[in-house]
């Protein structure tokens, strides 16, 4: 940004800047919560702190993919949209895989572990919806990732309740519906970035 400080930046230029920012926080954020989630969901042996911690690794790869896509024309951005919609969706193919195995060897998740990183990741995730409000509208890029950070909030949410079910219950069932229902958040989340980008794509040709 050195080079607009004496006639001032362009308002493109300017927007470009400050989603650079934006996202640069919020791929710190995540790539240190897939981290201490991942290691929380195997430690507790829970399904759907584990489809979190995958959430929050999709997303790392997803503000850097963006992070890249910023100063691209709208075709670029729209073809990186396409592959965040991609990962999302292999995202949502892994941990189907997971219930699927934890249906057929079910065990109990340690729910203490489940309600203590699942406030930790929500708080980590609230910033990262704050951080990224105002940017939400602005293109395909930005509205995907706001995509992705809205979601997270609603699957935080989602192992929390499912921690206070497995205590009340002493059931590793909720930990599975819960992950069973974040599965069909993120397969619907991936089908609509990826119809987006498409479209965006057509619209570009």
């Amino acid at each position: 940004m050195s080079g607009c400080c004496d006639g001032g930046c362009p308002a493109g230029a300017l927007q470009q800047e400050q989603q650079r920012r934006t996202l640069k926080a919020v791929l710190g954020i995540n790539a240190i919560m897939f981290v201490v989630i991942a290691g929380a969901a195997i430690y507790g042996g829970s399904t759907a702190l584990l489809a979190n911690s995958f959430d929050n690794f999709g997303d790392a790869l997803t503000y850097a993919l963006s992070l890249y896509a910023v100063s691209r024309g709208k075709s670029t951005k729209a073809k990186v949209a396409l592959f965040k919609g991609m990962l999302i969706l292999l995202a949502a193919l892994i941990v189907s895989g997971q219930i699927i195995y934890k249906i057929f060897v079910p065990g109990l998740p340690i729910f203490e572990a489940m309600g203590i990183f699942g406030v930790l990741s929500l708080i980590a995730n609230s910033i990262c919806l704050y951080l990224l409000w105002r940017h939400r509208h602005e293109d395909v890029n930005m509205s995907s990732v706001w995509e992705c950070s809205r979601n997270d909030i609603v699957s935080d949410l989602s192992v929390i309740v499912a921690a206070g079910a497995v205590w009340l219950l002493g059931s590793g069932w909720p930990d599975i519906i819960v992950a069973l229902a974040l599965v069909v958040l993120l397969y619907r989340s991936a089908f609509r970035v990826i119809f987006s980008a498409k479209k965006e794509l057509s619209n570009a040709a």
